[in-house]
Protein backbone atom coordinates (compact mmCIF):
# COMPACT_ATOMS: atom_id res chain seq x y z
CA UNK A 1 0.00 0.00 0.00
CA UNK A 2 0.76 3.19 -0.73
CA UNK A 3 1.58 6.18 1.83
CA UNK A 4 -1.08 8.36 2.36
CA UNK A 5 -1.15 11.55 4.65
CA UNK A 6 -4.80 11.47 5.39
CA UNK A 7 -4.09 15.06 7.79
CA UNK A 8 -3.24 16.07 11.34
CA UNK A 9 -5.00 13.48 13.39
CA UNK A 10 -4.04 15.65 16.96
CA UNK A 11 -1.84 18.25 18.62
CA UNK A 12 -0.36 16.46 21.92
CA UNK A 13 -0.47 18.81 24.74
CA UNK A 14 1.09 17.55 28.27
CA UNK A 15 -0.81 19.55 30.80
CA UNK A 16 -1.28 19.46 34.66
CA UNK A 17 -4.51 18.69 34.55
CA UNK A 18 -6.71 17.72 31.97
CA UNK A 19 -10.50 18.32 33.14
CA UNK A 20 -9.66 21.61 33.88
CA UNK A 21 -7.93 22.64 30.78
CA UNK A 22 -10.08 20.85 28.31
CA UNK A 23 -12.62 22.96 29.79
CA UNK A 24 -11.18 25.95 28.24
CA UNK A 25 -10.30 23.97 25.19
CA UNK A 26 -14.66 23.34 24.80
CA UNK A 27 -15.10 27.06 25.18
CA UNK A 28 -13.20 28.69 23.34
CA UNK A 29 -11.63 26.11 20.76
CA UNK A 30 -15.18 24.08 20.84
CA UNK A 31 -13.12 20.73 21.26
CA UNK A 32 -16.42 18.96 23.37
CA UNK A 33 -16.22 15.82 21.49
CA UNK A 34 -14.50 12.66 23.52
CA UNK A 35 -13.57 10.08 21.21
CA UNK A 36 -11.54 8.56 24.25
CA UNK A 37 -10.25 8.82 27.59
CA UNK A 38 -7.73 6.30 28.28
CA UNK A 39 -5.47 5.91 31.59
CA UNK A 40 -2.99 3.55 31.42
CA UNK A 41 1.02 3.22 31.80
CA UNK A 42 3.27 3.97 28.69
CA UNK A 43 5.80 0.92 28.08
CA UNK A 44 6.45 2.09 24.48
CA UNK A 45 7.68 5.82 25.32
CA UNK A 46 10.73 5.07 27.59
CA UNK A 47 12.62 6.37 24.76
CA UNK A 48 11.79 9.85 25.50
CA UNK A 49 10.41 9.39 29.47
CA UNK A 50 13.73 8.79 31.38
CA UNK A 51 13.68 4.69 30.39
CA UNK A 52 11.37 4.30 32.92
CA UNK A 53 7.68 3.36 32.40
CA UNK A 54 4.67 5.93 33.47
CA UNK A 55 1.84 5.90 34.07
CA UNK A 56 -0.73 8.69 32.35
CA UNK A 57 -4.24 9.80 31.61
CA UNK A 58 -5.28 10.82 27.69
CA UNK A 59 -8.30 12.21 25.99
CA UNK A 60 -8.87 13.10 22.61
CA UNK A 61 -11.43 15.87 21.90
CA UNK A 62 -12.49 17.42 18.94
CA UNK A 63 -14.67 19.88 16.97
CA UNK A 64 -16.84 18.55 14.97
CA UNK A 65 -16.52 21.85 13.05
CA UNK A 66 -13.48 20.14 11.57
CA UNK A 67 -10.14 20.36 12.09
CA UNK A 68 -7.56 18.27 13.98
CA UNK A 69 -7.97 17.22 17.51
CA UNK A 70 -6.32 17.61 20.98
CA UNK A 71 -4.67 14.46 22.92
CA UNK A 72 -4.38 15.76 25.90
CA UNK A 73 -2.05 14.17 27.92
CA UNK A 74 -1.16 13.93 32.16
CA UNK A 75 1.26 12.71 33.66
CA UNK A 76 -0.25 10.50 36.91
CA UNK A 77 3.27 8.49 37.91
CA UNK A 78 5.28 11.80 38.17
CA UNK A 79 4.84 15.87 37.83
CA UNK A 80 4.32 17.62 34.88
CA UNK A 81 7.77 19.66 34.43
CA UNK A 82 7.77 23.07 32.93
CA UNK A 83 10.61 24.31 30.74
CA UNK A 84 13.25 25.88 32.86
CA UNK A 85 13.31 28.64 30.81
CA UNK A 86 11.41 30.97 28.84
CA UNK A 87 10.30 29.31 25.46
CA UNK A 88 11.24 32.18 22.54
CA UNK A 89 9.99 32.62 19.27
CA UNK A 90 12.96 30.51 17.41
CA UNK A 91 13.65 28.36 19.81
CA UNK A 92 13.10 24.22 18.38
CA UNK A 93 10.56 22.41 18.08
CA UNK A 94 6.40 22.79 18.17
CA UNK A 95 5.63 26.57 19.46
CA UNK A 96 2.55 26.88 18.12
CA UNK A 97 -0.83 25.27 17.04
CA UNK A 98 -2.91 26.77 14.43
CA UNK A 99 -6.75 26.73 15.18
CA UNK A 100 -8.85 27.47 12.48
CA UNK A 101 -11.72 30.00 12.57
CA UNK A 102 -14.54 31.51 10.45
CA UNK A 103 -13.61 35.15 11.24
CA UNK A 104 -11.11 35.83 12.79
CA UNK A 105 -12.02 39.57 13.68
CA UNK A 106 -15.02 38.03 15.44
CA UNK A 107 -13.07 35.44 17.42
CA UNK A 108 -11.01 37.58 18.31
CA UNK A 109 -13.68 39.68 19.92
CA UNK A 110 -15.26 37.01 21.63
CA UNK A 111 -11.87 35.77 23.34
CA UNK A 112 -11.25 39.25 24.22
CA UNK A 113 -15.12 39.39 25.53
CA UNK A 114 -14.36 36.31 27.81
CA UNK A 115 -11.26 36.90 29.19
CA UNK A 116 -8.91 35.11 27.35
CA UNK A 117 -4.76 36.32 27.27
CA UNK A 118 -4.99 37.54 24.53
CA UNK A 119 -1.37 38.65 22.85
CA UNK A 120 -2.07 40.89 19.86
CA UNK A 121 -5.17 42.23 18.13
CA UNK A 122 -5.31 40.50 14.63
CA UNK A 123 -2.62 41.42 11.93
CA UNK A 124 -1.84 40.73 7.92
CA UNK A 125 0.79 37.53 7.93
CA UNK A 126 2.76 37.47 4.87
CA UNK A 127 -0.01 35.55 3.11
CA UNK A 128 -2.20 38.54 3.57
CA UNK A 129 -4.75 36.87 5.80
CA UNK A 130 -5.82 38.15 9.28
CA UNK A 131 -4.45 36.12 12.80
CA UNK A 132 -3.96 36.95 16.35
CA UNK A 133 -2.39 34.74 19.39
CA UNK A 134 -3.93 33.67 22.47
CA UNK A 135 -2.31 31.55 25.48
CA UNK A 136 -3.97 29.05 26.96
CA UNK A 137 -4.37 28.91 30.79
CA UNK A 138 -0.95 26.75 30.75
CA UNK A 139 1.23 29.34 28.93
CA UNK A 140 0.78 27.29 25.57
CA UNK A 141 0.41 29.68 22.61
CA UNK A 142 -2.19 29.26 19.83
CA UNK A 143 -2.47 31.64 16.34
CA UNK A 144 -5.90 31.61 15.30
CA UNK A 145 -6.00 31.66 11.43
CA UNK A 146 -8.48 32.00 8.61
CA UNK A 147 -9.87 28.34 8.22
CA UNK A 148 -11.10 26.56 5.16
CA UNK A 149 -12.50 23.02 4.48
CA UNK A 150 -15.23 23.16 7.40
CA UNK A 151 -16.97 19.99 8.10
CA UNK A 152 -20.14 21.31 9.90
CA UNK A 153 -21.50 24.08 11.78
CA UNK A 154 -22.17 23.60 15.33
CA UNK A 155 -22.66 27.20 16.34
CA UNK A 156 -19.92 27.65 18.83
CA UNK A 157 -19.91 31.25 20.05
CA UNK A 158 -16.12 31.47 19.09
CA UNK A 159 -16.48 30.53 15.39
CA UNK A 160 -13.27 28.60 15.76
CA UNK A 161 -12.62 24.78 14.96
CA UNK A 162 -9.66 22.56 15.60
CA UNK A 163 -6.34 22.00 14.62
CA UNK A 164 -4.97 23.82 11.43
CA UNK A 165 -1.33 23.07 11.57
CA UNK A 166 1.63 24.15 14.33
CA UNK A 167 4.07 26.80 13.76
CA UNK A 168 7.65 24.81 13.70
CA UNK A 169 10.89 26.20 15.14
CA UNK A 170 13.95 25.06 13.00
CA UNK A 171 17.86 25.66 12.63
CA UNK A 172 17.96 25.39 9.29
CA UNK A 173 14.81 25.53 7.07
CA UNK A 174 16.86 24.10 4.35
CA UNK A 175 17.26 21.04 6.37
CA UNK A 176 13.85 20.58 7.48
CA UNK A 177 11.94 20.96 4.22
CA UNK A 178 12.84 17.25 2.89
CA UNK A 179 10.85 16.03 6.36
CA UNK A 180 7.67 18.74 6.28
CA UNK A 181 7.50 19.08 2.46
CA UNK A 182 8.29 15.60 1.09
CA UNK A 183 7.61 13.31 3.87
CA UNK A 184 4.60 14.63 4.94
CA UNK A 185 3.46 15.84 1.58
CA UNK A 186 2.98 19.48 2.01
CA UNK A 187 4.36 20.12 -1.31
CA UNK A 188 3.40 23.97 -1.25
CA UNK A 189 5.35 26.80 -0.75
CA UNK A 190 2.87 29.77 0.19
CA UNK A 191 5.35 31.88 1.27
CA UNK A 192 9.25 32.35 2.04
CA UNK A 193 10.10 35.63 3.72
CA UNK A 194 12.42 37.08 5.68
CA UNK A 195 12.50 39.96 7.53
CA UNK A 196 11.05 41.50 10.91
CA UNK A 197 7.19 40.39 10.80
CA UNK A 198 4.08 42.92 12.50
CA UNK A 199 2.10 39.63 13.10
CA UNK A 200 4.84 38.19 15.33
CA UNK A 201 5.97 41.15 17.34
CA UNK A 202 3.45 40.55 20.32
CA UNK A 203 5.36 36.87 21.17
CA UNK A 204 8.73 36.61 23.31
CA UNK A 205 11.55 37.23 20.48
CA UNK A 206 9.22 37.74 17.77
CA UNK A 207 10.41 41.40 16.58
CA UNK A 208 13.47 39.81 15.86
CA UNK A 209 14.50 38.89 12.13
CA UNK A 210 13.51 35.52 10.92
CA UNK A 211 13.13 33.08 8.02
CA UNK A 212 9.63 31.68 7.69
CA UNK A 213 8.02 29.66 5.03
CA UNK A 214 4.53 28.43 5.23
CA UNK A 215 4.07 24.85 3.88
CA UNK A 216 0.31 23.76 2.77
CA UNK A 217 -1.36 20.86 0.38
CA UNK A 218 -3.11 21.64 -3.00
CA UNK A 219 -4.68 18.58 -3.37
CA UNK A 220 -7.37 17.63 -0.61
CA UNK A 221 -6.39 15.11 1.95
CA UNK A 222 -7.87 11.61 1.26
CA UNK A 223 -8.45 8.96 3.77
CA UNK A 224 -11.28 7.77 6.07
CA UNK A 225 -11.54 10.86 8.35
CA UNK A 226 -10.03 13.01 6.11
CA UNK A 227 -12.95 15.28 5.47
CA UNK A 228 -13.52 15.94 9.12
CA UNK A 229 -9.65 16.93 9.60
CA UNK A 230 -9.28 19.33 6.62
CA UNK A 231 -6.73 20.94 5.36
CA UNK A 232 -3.55 21.95 7.27
CA UNK A 233 -0.29 24.39 6.94
CA UNK A 234 3.14 24.06 8.73
CA UNK A 235 4.87 26.72 9.09
CA UNK A 236 8.52 26.69 9.27
CA UNK A 237 10.69 29.93 11.69
CA UNK A 238 14.32 29.96 11.79
CA UNK A 239 15.60 32.89 13.76
CA UNK A 240 17.93 34.40 11.83
CA UNK A 241 19.70 36.87 14.73
CA UNK A 242 19.35 34.72 17.55
CA UNK A 243 22.22 32.59 19.02
CA UNK A 244 21.54 31.57 21.85
CA UNK A 245 18.41 29.04 20.53
CA UNK A 246 17.34 25.85 22.50
CA UNK A 247 15.56 23.27 22.35
CA UNK A 248 11.87 23.47 23.71
CA UNK A 249 11.61 19.88 25.18
CA UNK A 250 16.04 20.25 26.06
CA UNK A 251 16.02 18.06 28.98
CA UNK A 252 12.57 17.03 29.74
CA UNK A 253 10.20 14.12 29.30
CA UNK A 254 7.99 13.70 26.47
CA UNK A 255 5.06 14.50 27.75
CA UNK A 256 5.71 17.02 30.05
CA UNK A 257 4.41 20.92 29.96
CA UNK A 258 3.27 22.29 26.49
CA UNK A 259 3.06 20.89 23.17
CA UNK A 260 4.44 17.29 23.18
CA UNK A 261 3.97 15.84 19.01
CA UNK A 262 2.09 16.73 16.21
CA UNK A 263 0.40 13.56 14.86
CA UNK A 264 -0.83 13.01 11.57
CA UNK A 265 -3.23 9.79 10.62
CA UNK A 266 -1.69 8.04 7.86
CA UNK A 267 -2.27 5.12 5.62
CA UNK A 268 0.24 2.82 4.41
CA UNK A 269 2.36 2.75 7.19
CA UNK A 270 4.98 0.02 5.84
CA UNK A 271 5.81 2.31 2.70
CA UNK A 272 6.18 5.52 5.27
CA UNK A 273 8.71 3.70 7.26
CA UNK A 274 10.87 2.87 4.18
CA UNK A 275 10.94 6.28 2.91
CA UNK A 276 11.24 8.20 6.24
CA UNK A 277 14.76 5.71 6.72
CA UNK A 278 15.50 6.47 2.45
CA UNK A 279 15.17 10.18 3.34
CA UNK A 280 17.41 9.73 6.83
CA UNK A 281 14.51 10.25 9.40
CA UNK A 282 13.98 6.66 10.45
CA UNK A 283 11.43 5.47 12.89
CA UNK A 284 12.70 5.84 16.30
CA UNK A 285 10.02 4.10 17.90
CA UNK A 286 6.80 1.72 16.48
CA UNK A 287 3.98 -0.44 17.97
CA UNK A 288 4.25 -2.77 14.96
CA UNK A 289 0.55 -4.01 15.51
CA UNK A 290 -2.60 -2.93 16.99
CA UNK A 291 -1.67 -0.46 19.88
CA UNK A 292 -4.82 -0.24 22.37
CA UNK A 293 -5.87 3.18 23.45
CA UNK A 294 -8.53 2.49 25.71
CA UNK A 295 -11.61 1.74 23.10
CA UNK A 296 -9.85 3.16 19.94
CA UNK A 297 -6.77 1.35 18.41
CA UNK A 298 -3.88 1.66 15.80
CA UNK A 299 -0.35 1.18 15.05
CA UNK A 300 1.91 4.20 16.09
CA UNK A 301 5.35 5.44 15.27
CA UNK A 302 7.53 8.35 15.98
CA UNK A 303 9.84 10.44 13.77
CA UNK A 304 11.79 13.37 14.66
CA UNK A 305 12.50 16.78 12.85
CA UNK A 306 16.53 17.31 12.55
CA UNK A 307 15.85 19.23 15.31
CA UNK A 308 14.30 17.07 17.47
CA UNK A 309 10.65 17.92 17.61
CA UNK A 310 8.31 14.55 17.64
CA UNK A 311 6.10 13.91 14.79
CA UNK A 312 3.90 11.04 15.55
CA UNK A 313 2.01 8.79 12.91
CA UNK A 314 -1.09 7.16 13.52
CA UNK A 315 -2.70 3.79 11.34
CA UNK A 316 -5.79 3.80 12.90
CA UNK A 317 -7.91 0.40 13.21
CA UNK A 318 -10.63 0.93 15.33
CA UNK A 319 -12.32 4.30 16.84
CA UNK A 320 -15.32 4.26 19.00
CA UNK A 321 -18.80 5.67 17.74
CA UNK A 322 -20.99 4.88 20.30
CA UNK A 323 -19.04 3.38 23.06
CA UNK A 324 -21.95 2.46 25.52
CA UNK A 325 -23.46 0.18 22.26
CA UNK A 326 -20.20 -1.31 21.01
CA UNK A 327 -20.64 0.59 17.86
CA UNK A 328 -16.60 0.80 16.70
CA UNK A 329 -15.85 2.05 13.26
CA UNK A 330 -13.18 -0.68 12.17
CA UNK A 331 -10.58 0.43 8.97
CA UNK A 332 -8.22 -2.67 9.14
CA UNK A 333 -9.66 -3.56 5.33
CA UNK A 334 -11.39 -0.98 4.14
CA UNK A 335 -10.23 0.80 0.84
CA UNK A 336 -7.02 2.88 1.32
CA UNK A 337 -7.84 6.58 0.35
CA UNK A 338 -11.53 6.26 1.06
CA UNK A 339 -13.26 8.60 2.45
CA UNK A 340 -15.69 7.37 5.70
CA UNK A 341 -19.25 8.56 4.89
CA UNK A 342 -20.45 12.11 6.36
CA UNK A 343 -22.93 10.24 8.39
CA UNK A 344 -20.59 8.01 10.09
CA UNK A 345 -18.39 11.15 11.29
CA UNK A 346 -21.39 13.18 12.58
CA UNK A 347 -22.05 10.33 14.68
CA UNK A 348 -18.93 10.51 16.36
CA UNK A 349 -21.03 13.92 17.38
CA UNK A 350 -22.67 11.82 19.77
CA UNK A 351 -20.42 11.92 22.20
CA UNK A 352 -20.36 15.13 23.01
CA UNK A 353 -19.42 16.89 26.60
CA UNK A 354 -21.96 19.50 28.04
CA UNK A 355 -20.72 22.00 30.75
Amino acid sequence: MEKIICGIQQMGIGVPDVQEIWKWYRKFFGANICIFEDAAEAPLMTRYTGGTVHSRTATLALSMDGGGGFEIWQFTSRNTEKANFDIQLGDYGLYSCKIKSRDVDRTYAYFKANGADVLNEPEVGPNGELSFFVKDPNGNIFQVVKGTGWFSDTGHPSLCGTVAGSIIGVSDIEKALPFYRDILSYETIDYDETGTFDDLAALPQGKGQFRRVLLTHKEARKGPFARLLGPTRIELIQSIDRTDCKKIFENRFWGDWGFIHLCFDVQGMDALQKECEEKGFPFTLDSADTFDMGKAGGRFSYAEDPDGALIEFVETHKVPVMKKLGWYIHLKNRKPGKHLPNWMLRAMGMNKVKD
